[in-house]
C-alpha cells in the first residue's frame, strides 16, 4: 500500500481545524467585530475579553511548540526581517473599516454563509476577487512598488527579523531566548488573567468554551504546517490561519481545479464553511437571508472590497493577523492589529455619525 503523502495529511488536518472553527464559532457569539463593537457602542468587554483569551492561548501554544522544536515560527511571513510598517497602517485600517461594512470579519462571513447568508456569501466572493487581485492581479501592480518603496529591513539596524524577541535581544543583548519566554510569560499570562477576570465571561460558558477552543486551534496549524514543511519534497508555507488570501486561494482552485494547487489556507475555508453548515443545521438555524435593498448590498460588495485588499497589504485579517500573527510575537502583526481596530472604529462611528468629519470628531474626541 502506497504512503500517505505528507502534503495530504497537513491539508486533511487545515480542514479539520476549519471544521472546528467554523462550527464552534458558529455556535457560540464568538465575533471580532461584534467584540469592539459591544466594547465601542455600548461598553461591554465580555466579547473583547473572550477574544484577547483566545490571543493568549494561541500565544502561549505557539510559542511553546516553537521552543520545544514542534512548530517553526521563524519560517512564517510574519517574522521576516521586512517590516511592512505602511501596508499593515494602510491595510489594516481598510480591513477593519470593510468589515463593519460587510457585517464581520473573513471568518464571520465565511461561517454565516455556511448558515445560509447570502450578504454574506456575495461578501466572501468580493473578498476572493479583490485579494487575488491584490496578490497577483491588477492592484498587485501598485501594491509590489508601494511595498518595496516603504519596508524597511531590519538587518540593516543588526536584528534577525521583526519578531519582538530579535528586536529587544538586538536593543538589550540579552538573548532572544530570553525574550521569547519572558514575553510569551508576561502577555500571555497578563492578557489571560484579565480576560478572565469578568465573571461575565466566565459566567459564559459556550462563549468561554469557544475562545479556548479558537485559541488552541492557532498552535494545532502551526505545528501541521511546519511538519509538512519539513518534507524536503513538498513546498509547503509555514503558517496558522488565515481568511482572507486563502478564500482567494480557494477560489482560484474551484475555477481552475487542474492548474491550481490546493493550500492549507484554502482547505482550512472550505473546513470553516463545512463546519458552519453542519453545525447550523444541526442546531435548526439554517436559514437563507437575503438583502434588505439596494444600499446594504453596496455595503457588503465595498466591504468585501476593502477587506480583500487591505487583508493582502496587511499580511492578514482578524485571525491571520489577531491570533496567528501576535502569536509569533511579530512587530508586524501588532501594527496591523492596531490598524484593524481603527479602522472599525471608524466605520462604526461613520455609521453611527452619517459623516466622515463625524466620525473622526468622534474618533479622536473633538467637538
Amino acid at each position: 500500500m502506497e504512503e500517505l503523502q505528507p502534503k495530504y495529511v497537513v491539508l486533511a488536518i487545515g480542514f479539520v481545524l476549519g471544521l472546528i472553527f467554523g462550527a464552534t464559532v458558529q455556535r457560540s457569539n464568538y465575533c471580532t467585530m461584534g467584540a469592539i463593537s459591544d466594547t465601542v457602542l455600548m461598553g461591554d468587554t465580555r466579547r473583547l475579553r473572550a477574544g484577547l483569551l483566545s490571543v493568549a492561548i494561541a500565544l502561549m501554544g505557539s510559542q511553546a511548540l516553537d521552543a520545544l522544536g514542534f512548530a517553526t515560527l521563524s519560517a512564517s511571513i510574519y517574522r521576516t526581517p521586512a517590516l511592512g510598517w505602511a501596508g499593515a497602517i494602510l491595510g489594516g485600517t481598510a480591513f477593519g473599516f470593510g468589515m463593519v461594512l460587510a457585517g464581520g470579519c473573513g471568518s464571520r462571513i465565511l461561517v454565516r454563509a455556511g448558515a445560509g447568508n447570502l450578504k454574506s456569501l456575495v461578501a466572501v466572493i468580493v473578498v476572493a476577487i479583490a485579494a487575488l487581485m491584490t496578490l497577483r492581479g491588477l492592484v498587485a501592480a501598485l501594491r509590489q512598488p508601494f511595498e518595496r518603496a516603504t519596508q524597511i529591513d531590519l538587518r540593516g539596524i543588526g536584528a534577525a527579523s521583526q519578531g519582538l524577541p530579535d528586536l529587544l535581544a538586538y536593543a538589550t543583548g540579552l538573548g532572544s531566548g530570553f525574550w521569547q519566554g519572558a514575553l510569551t510569560l508576561l502577555l500571555g499570562l497578563g492578557v489571560a488573567a484579565w480576560a478572565l477576570s469578568s465573571p461575565s465571561l466566565r459566567r459564559d460558558r459556550k462563549l468561554l468554551v469557544a475562545a479556548i477552543l479558537i485559541g488552541l486551534v492557532i498552535p494545532a496549524a502551526w505545528a501541521a504546517t511546519s511538519w509538512g514543511a519539513s518534507d524536503p519534497f513538498e513546498t509547503m508555507q509555514v503558517s496558522g490561519l488565515s481568511f482572507v488570501a486563502p478564500i482567494g486561494e480557494g477560489l482560484q482552485y474551484l475555477m481552475f481545479f487542474t492548474g491550481a494547487s490546493l493550500s492549507f489556507g484554502a482547505a482550512s475555508v472550505g473546513g470553516v464553511i463545512a463546519g458552519a453548515l453542519i453545525a447550523a443545521l444541526a442546531s435548526g438555524q439554517f436559514r437563507l437571508e437575503g438583502f434588505r435593498d439596494t444600499p446594504d448590498l453596496l455595503r457588503h460588495i465595498g466591504g468585501g472590497a476593502l477587506m480583500g485588499v487591505g487583508g493582502v497589504l496587511a499580511l492578514g485579517c482578524t485571525i491571520g493577523q489577531g491570533l496567528s500573527g501576535l502569536s509569533t510575537l511579530a512587530l508586524g502583526s501588532f501594527i496591523s492589529v492596531a490598524a484593524i481596530v481603527f479602522g472599525a472604529v471608524l466605520a462604526l462611528r461613520w455609521l453611527e455619525e452619517g459623516s466622515m468629519a463625524g466620525a473622526l470628531r468622534a474618533v479622536f474626541g473633538r467637538s
